[in-house]
């Protein structure tokens, strides 16, 4: 039995839920060569293997994908922490996929933000793509695919880095679409970049961060789906990892007015 790096929290014949640790990248790809990623892990944890005399279909296949991510149904950051949902078979994936792109498995994400976010909850609306002059990073953009993040304010907290003398917003969100670092870069439109984020918090800024956390203070929550195969409606969540509760713990708690 392989030794996994990250806790399971579910598992049955079909499907499984991973709470993935922050720093551990989810796919392989061609900057990944000697780095063991979640792909990695799954693989030989669920013996997943390209059946020979498999053929790849001109169109983008379900099952196709099913192997080449090894049951991965869905991304996170490398810094994000929190649930992934892994499929044990091809009809699991599909049924996931499914759910997926017709919206209904709900997601939430626990983030601290820099500033004051006023209203108790909101919606951002602003379409997400890749920025022409930097390929690493994405922003709202014209012509970027449409994106939308609700939210609300669970906290206030004073910032524990002395030298910004700001509030921080602990914040639960709700992504209804799922484009690459969509929280990420809605947060940073609206001017409450995420903690610690190296991409979008501003240089100095970010570097003050990573003194107190060196890593972006973002995890997914929770995740709410129906089984693929049953059918049941399922709810798991992840509670925050040590090291952002610990961000917490050090910075003082301002009451919601």
């Amino acid at each position: 039995m392989t030794n996994l790096p990250f806790p399971i929290v579910f598992e049955d014949e079909f499907f499984l839920v991973l709470n993935k640790p922050a720093g551990m990248t989810v796919n392989n790809s061609d900057t990944t060569a000697g780095i063991q990623t979640v792909q990695d892990f799954m693989q030989e944890y669920l013996g997943i293997k390209l059946p020979q005399g498999f053929v790849k279909s001109e169109e983008y296949s379900d099952e196709q994908a099913f192997y080449e991510r090894a049951g991965i149904a869905h991304r996170l950051d490398k810094e994000t922490s929190g649930i992934l949902l892994v499929a044990k078979t091809v009809e699991s994936f599909s049924a996931l996929l499914t759910q997926f792109r017709e919206r209904t498995i709900k997601k939430s994400y626990i983030a601290l933000a820099h500033g004051k976010v006023m209203q108790d909850e909101g919606e951002i609306s602003a379409p997400v793509g890749r920025l022409p002059w930097n390929r690493r990073q994405f922003g709202v953009v014209a012509g970027g695919r449409e994106a939308k993040t609700l939210y609300k304010i669970k906290n206030y907290y004073k910032s524990p880095v002395a030298k910004q003398k700001e509030i921080l917003t602990l914040l639960e969100l709700f992504p209804v679409t799922g484009r690459t670092h969509q929280i990420r870069v809605h947060l940073k439109y609206i001017n409450h970049p995420i903690f610690s984020d190296f991409l979008y918090a501003g240089r100095k800024v970010q570097r003050d961060d990573r003194n107190i956390l060196e890593r972006v203070f973002l995890h997914a929550y929770s995740i709410q789906l129906y089984h693929p195969i049953t059918k049941e409606e399922m709810y798991f969540i992840a509670e925050l990892p040590h090291e952002l509760q610990s961000v917490l713990d050090i910075s003082e708690k301002v009451e919601i007015e």
